[in-house]
């Protein structure tokens, strides 16, 4: 959920922005906080547990096998 978030403030806040100094950046995201908080949306999980575990052990098969043969 974090890396939703910061995907959130860099799409919509710094990404295709170019900033003369770091305390305009930081006005920036300050400004974007301010709109979200005024009209706030939780984040919600909506993978699937138990696909995530499948695919993170595929990757791991995958990888063993790539180790034995390399």
């Amino acid at each position: 959920m974090v890396e939703r978030f910061f995907a959130d403030i860099t799409m919509e806040c710094i990404r295709d922005r170019s900033f003369s100094s770091v305390p305009e950046l930081i006005r920036s995201i300050m400004a974007y906080l301010k709109r979200r908080n005024e009209d706030p949306k939780p984040y919600r999980w909506r993978a699937d547990g138990r696909k995530i575990l499948e695919k993170i052990n595929r990757a791991q098969q995958v990888m063993k096998k790539q180790e034995a043969s390399g």
